[in-house]
């Protein structure tokens, strides 16, 4: 472990559908690193649990935050059964756990995810297929939630190849699904 980073601003595409989140919304943030997203969601109240491989940064970026320290490539899902109002993952991409992820989200959840895309070995790292997502691919995941948002291609500042989506799992009664506020 070195020494903690410093939490950056989080992302764009994340504050732009934090609205989303009921407001006692529990949200899990995979891969969490310095923890900035720990720390937007829970200056808005929320309840956050961050898992990452190294969790130093985000114990000092994220003091109340619950911290899971855990290699979720090679060892077990370490939050069996749990489920979150949000699922946010940025930069980070291990398809294996896609299943997992989608049955961590609570009835009228939200899962953000946002990270590197194919055209991404053209501009620097990562350039392994195995850490780029393939056009649609978070849209075949996602075929079973309501798909809010979706985007795929080449952002600036810093240029990089992207894939990202908001995606809600819906409350049903009865086989009536109930309405989700937009704002």
């Amino acid at each position: 472990m070195g020494l903690p980073v410093i939490a950056g601003a989080p992302s764009a595409w994340v504050q732009r559908w934090s609205h989303l989140l009921a407001p006692d919304a529990s949200v899990l943030d995979l891969a969490c690193g310095s923890g900035r997203h720990l720390t937007w969601f829970a200056e808005r109240g929320h309840t956050v649990c961050g898992v990452d491989i190294d969790t130093a940064s985000a114990a000092a970026n994220a003091p109340l935050a619950e911290l899971i320290q855990a290699d979720i490539e090679n060892g077990p899902w370490p939050l069996h059964q749990r489920e979150f109002g949000a699922v946010v993952v940025c930069n980070y991409l291990w398809r294996p756990l896609f299943p997992r992820l989608l049955a961590s989200l609570a009835h009228g959840g939200v899962l953000m995810y946002e990270t590197f895309a194919s055209g991404q070995e053209l501009l620097g790292r990562p350039r392994r297929p195995d850490f780029l997502l393939q056009p649609g691919e978070l849209l075949q995941v996602c075929k079973d939630l309501h798909v809010v948002a979706y985007e795929c291609g080449r952002v600036d500042d810093p240029p990089r190849s992207v894939q990202r989506i908001v995606a809600i799992r819906t409350n049903t009664r009865d086989g009536v699904t109930l309405a989700l506020s937009l704002k």
